[in-house]
């Protein structure tokens, strides 16, 4: 699936070179990059050797133009949100846990709800109240 990723923000396109890049703080405060897998479910990502992220740990997850922090207060803490346009044009918000290691996606809109990973059972409950 080609999908396009932009900040919910500015507008920015975020999908570079086949990754979706965020700039990003550890839980001990150090920045970098990260570029993660633009497929839904795809948990890989690219990170610089020097810029350590501890398993359970939380990763705050910025937009790399504007510099918005991407948390989705509206939703929980540990849910991060973009949006994204896929191949029909058609919009989604696309919502991922920022601890390291909680495989979790959302894609929502008025007619899509698809989950991802095996731990979308944690936050699921924080949709299903906002779609009823």
């Amino acid at each position: 699936m080609k999908a396009d990723f932009i900040c919910p923000k500015c507008g920015g396109h975020l999908s570079v070179g086949g990754f979706v890049i965020f700039s990003a703080t550890n839980s001990k405060g150090e920045q970098g990059l990260i570029l993660l897998s633009p497929h839904l479910g795809d948990y890989s990502k690219i990170i610089h050797p020097s810029f350590k992220i501890l398993e359970k740990s939380k990763v705050s997850y910025f937009c790399p133009i504007c510099g918005t922090d991407l948390v989705a207060h509206d939703i929980h803490v540990n849910m991060v949100h973009l949006t994204m346009i896929d191949e029909k044009s058609e919009k989604h918000d696309v919502y991922f846990s920022g601890i390291e290691g909680e495989f979790c996606t959302f894609k929502v809109s008025e007619n899509v709800f698809e989950k991802y990973g095996a731990a979308s059972s944690t936050y699921e409950q924080y949709f299903i109240a906002r779609r009823i």
